[in-house]
């Protein structure tokens, strides 16, 4: 059914642009020192001829997406390759509808048909782009048709997910659990939304495995920008209350005691919650188990001020399929890496996952849809970072406003590479800027995602 509302495709451009880190990001097994972000511009129109043009932006971060012994370099090529792909078949789409009903489409259906073909194609000696990957690369170009739909109809884009703009239910996208008794029948995204979100969000800061903790864990090669060097310095600078850990996932002793280290500082600056990420290299419970329990034990105020832990695990959820209760048992476990889609969702869930770390980076309507199953299913929900400088920050901030969070979001572009959003931040200070621990959405505003986009390039 066709709405008034409903947009087609029109021209879609791409932008790669490099940024260096100020420091360097651990991530697992490899080290990121630079980042390349692909901006798209999308334009759209409705029945009535009106146009728009909507921007998303992506970091194209190689070492999360596609952990492998191929060079940074080849891994990079392939998925600006494979963005410029996305591009010609984005442009000639020919679909109208909803942005979610376009997206799903172009996503789920498409999208896995496109990285067939590209791996077939690139293949060769090498192996095959990963899914994540895939879903990366897209998620540019689905962030801008979100903001284009706003846009062209003249609406903020969190004021769009209900039936006054959406003619497909939930129920076209989602299935519910077996025996759950839960229905998508009439229901909608706005559903589960908080549609009237705070001005002002809790933020996680991330300790990477590189970070030093004080100074005298300093060595003298640090920058000499004016940001703070060190976690205590952070803590005090930006009135921290939040941190997740960075852990290696395979060397217990190491991943012990800089919990215990970090936790007390915690402990002593007042900082009220942790998180563990340990990198999704754990393949057995145990490993998580025995940390829990012994700093249980030994450090009981350090282990109280673990939140959740996050994604121990490896990606391919279909591959390992662990039994992970015994960890839920002990503190909730939230699905990232693995949570591709609802259906990923679904499958953690029956192994024992408790909750879901949403992600704009695999897509708005990817996040949506795992966001509506997922609290429809009673799990609870986080909204982390992939280090989002520029453009990308926005819609990110924004699905951790809406999505009904456990505690905030996390955001750490503003640790890692600050001097590539100076632009942005001149017309939102508040969400590139942490303050008393939280940022501040308020210049958000008008349709789409609320950039502000002619003020930004203006200023």
């Amino acid at each position: 059914m066709s709405s008034s509302t409903d947009i087609e495709i029109g021209e879609v451009s791409i932008t790669f642009i490099p940024v260096q880190t100020r420091v360097p990001l651990k991530f697992g097994t490899e080290v990121l020192s630079s980042v390349t972000c692909v901006r798209v511009n999308l334009s759209v129109s409705n029945e009535f001829g009106e146009k728009g043009e909507g921007w998303g932006e992506t970091p194209l971060s190689v070492q999360w997406v596609w952990p492998s012994q191929l060079s940074y370099n080849e891994r990079l090529e392939s998925l600006m390759g494979f963005c410029e792909i996305l591009s010609a078949n984005w442009r000639k789409s020919n679909l109208s509808g909803h942005c979610i009903e376009l997206g799903h489409q172009l996503i789920m259906s498409e999208l896995p048909v496109i990285l067939e073909e590209f791996n077939r194609d690139n293949r060769m000696d090498r192996e095959p782009m990963p899914w994540l990957a895939a879903l990366v690369c897209a998620s540019a170009f689905d962030l801008a048709l979100h903001d284009a739909y706003g846009v062209v109809n003249k609406v903020p884009i969190y004021k769009a997910y209900g039936s006054k703009y959406l003619s497909s239910d939930l129920s076209e996208f989602l299935e519910p659990a077996d025996n759950s008794g839960i229905s998508f029948s009439k229901k909608f995204p706005a559903d589960y939304l908080v549609l009237e979100p705070p001005k002002h969000i809790p933020v996680w800061h991330l300790v990477g495995g590189l970070d030093p903790i004080c100074e005298d864990d300093l060595t003298g090669d640090e920058p000499d920008d004016g940001y703070p060097l060190h976690l205590r310095d952070w803590i005090q600078c930006d009135g921290l209350n939040c941190l997740k850990i960075k852990l290696r996932g395979n060397d217990p002793k190491w991943d012990y005691e800089r919990l215990k280290t970090i936790g007390k500082v915690a402990l002593e600056l007042n900082v009220e919650h942790l998180t563990t990420d340990f990198n999704c290299t754990v393949k057995e419970p145990d490993y998580v188990n025995d940390i829990l329990d012994r700093l249980q034990v030994k450090h009981p105020q350090i282990h109280r001020l673990i939140l959740y832990v996050e994604q121990p695990f490896p990606y391919d959820l279909e591959k390992y399929l662990i039994n992970v209760e015994s960890v839920s048992k002990r503190k909730p476990l939230f699905m990232d890496e693995s949570a591709h889609d609802w259906k990923h969702v679904k499958l953690g869930r029956e192994l024992g996952w408790t909750g879901v770390a949403l992600k704009t980076c695999k897509t708005q309507t990817g996040a949506l849809l795992s966001l509506c199953w997922a609290k429809a299913h009673g799990m609870d929900l986080m909204v982390q970072d992939l280090t989002n400088p520029m453009l990308a920050q926005i819609p990110h901030v924004l699905l951790g406003a809406h999505a009904g969070t456990i505690m905030g979001v996390e955001s750490n572009g503003m640790q890692f590479y600050p001097a590539a959003s100076i632009r942005e931040a001149k017309v939102h200070p508040g969400i590139y800027n942490r303050n008393k621990g939280n940022l501040d959405l308020s210049t958000l505003q008008g349709p789409g995602f609320g950039y502000r986009i002619n003020e930004i390039y203006s200023s």
